[in-house]
C-alpha cells in the first residue's frame, strides 16, 4: 500500500487551478490555430486571432484568461493501492489556496441569496476506484456561460441515432453566442439520468484533437461536428464556418426503456490540467 500525504495533494491541486486559469491547454491553442486556417469568414477570422492573442497573453502575463474563474469540478482516479488520509479535505484545501494565492474570482454563491462562498469552495468532485498505487487528478474549471447552455434529454428509445444529432445541433444553435464559441461538445449518452450528464463533462478531458479510441464513436463525432459547422453560428456567434472545435463522445448501456443524452458545451478556454502523483 502506497500513502500520499495530505500536503502533497494541497500543493499539487493548487499549483494546477491557477495553472489551469492562466494557461491554455496546447491542444486548444492548436486546435484554435487549425479553426483560423479553415474559418472562411473575415469576422470569425478576426475573432479566433483575438482569442489566441488573449491566451498568449494570460500565459505571459499571469493573468486569468478569461475573468470567470469558474466552479472547481475535480475528477479523480484513485488507485486501489493508494492510501491518502483526507482525500475530500486536501482537495478542497487546494482549490482554496489556489483561488486566493492566485487572485482568482470566487464564484460560487448561495443559490436565493447569492451570497458568495468566499473561497470558492464547495469543490464538486467525481471519483472513481481505480487499479494501481496512482492518484490521478483533473482540475477543471468550468464558467458559467457554457454551463448554463448545457443540456439534458431523457429521449425514448425509438429516437435513435437520429434523435440524438438532432437535440445536440438543437441544443448548440439555440446556444447561439452565449456559450463564447468556438466551443467545444461534450456528448454523454447512455447510462441513466445523472450518469449521461457526468459522462458528457468528462468527455471534454480528452486531448483536443485526439481521436476517440472507439472507432464507432470517432465516426459520430465527426458526422456531429460537420452537422454543427454547417449552422454557421460562428466564432462568437458572429457567423463563420468554425462554430465548435471539436465534439468529444463517451458512452454506456442504458435501461431499455430509455436513451439518455447530455450535452455538455464547453467555451473555447477549455480549462484542464492533470496531475498524477
Amino acid at each position: 500500500m502506497r500513502e500520499i500525504s495530505a500536503l502533497t495533494i494541497i500543493d499539487a491541486v493548487k499549483e494546477a487551478s491557477i495553472q489551469a486559469n492562466l494557461e491554455l491547454g496546447a491542444d486548444v491553442v492548436h486546435g484554435l490555430e487549425r479553426a483560423l486556417e479553415h474559418e472562411e469568414s473575415g469576422v470569425g477570422k478576426d475573432v479566433i486571432e483575438k482569442l489566441l492573442e488573449n491566451a498568449r497573453i494570460a500565459r505571459e502575463e499571469r493573468i486569468p484568461i478569461c475573468q470567470d474563474t469558474g466552479v472547481a469540478v475535480l475528477f479523480v482516479e484513485l488507485g486501489e493501492e493508494v492510501l491518502v488520509k483526507g482525500l475530500y479535505q486536501a482537495l478542497e484545501e487546494g482549490i482554496r489556496k489556489g483561488y486566493e494565492e492566485g487572485f482568482l474570482r470566487k464564484s460560487l454563491a448561495h443559490p436565493f441569496t447569492r451570497k458568495n462562498t468566499g473561497d470558492n469552495t464547495p469543490i464538486i468532485i467525481h471519483l472513481d476506484l481505480v487499479p494501481g498505487d496512482r492518484l490521478r487528478i483533473w482540475v477543471v474549471p468550468k464558467g458559467g456561460g457554457s454551463e448554463n447552455m448545457s443540456r439534458l434529454f431523457m429521449l425514448p428509445p425509438s429516437a435513435g441515432w437520429k434523435g440524438v444529432k438532432e437535440k445536440v445541433v438543437e441544443t448548440v444553435v439555440q446556444a447561439g453566442p452565449n456559450p463564447c464559441p468556438p466551443t467545444i461538445i461534450g456528448v454523454g449518452i447512455g447510462g441513466n439520468f445523472e450518469r449521461s450528464a457526468i459522462l458528457a463533462k468528462k468527455s471534454l478531458l480528452r486531448p483536443l484533437g485526439s481521436p476517440n479510441p472507439d472507432e464507432g464513436l470517432d465516426n459520430m463525432e465527426r458526422e456531429l461536428l460537420e452537422e454543427i459547422n454547417k449552422t454557421g453560428v460562428g466564432p462568437q456567434g458572429l457567423g463563420g464556418r468554425i462554430t465548435s472545435l471539436a465534439v468529444h463522445i463517451l458512452m454506456m448501456p442504458c435501461h431499455i426503456a430509455s436513451l439518455p443524452v447530455a450535452v455538455n458545451i464547453q467555451c473555447h478556454a477549455s480549462r484542464h490540467v492533470e496531475v498524477v502523483l
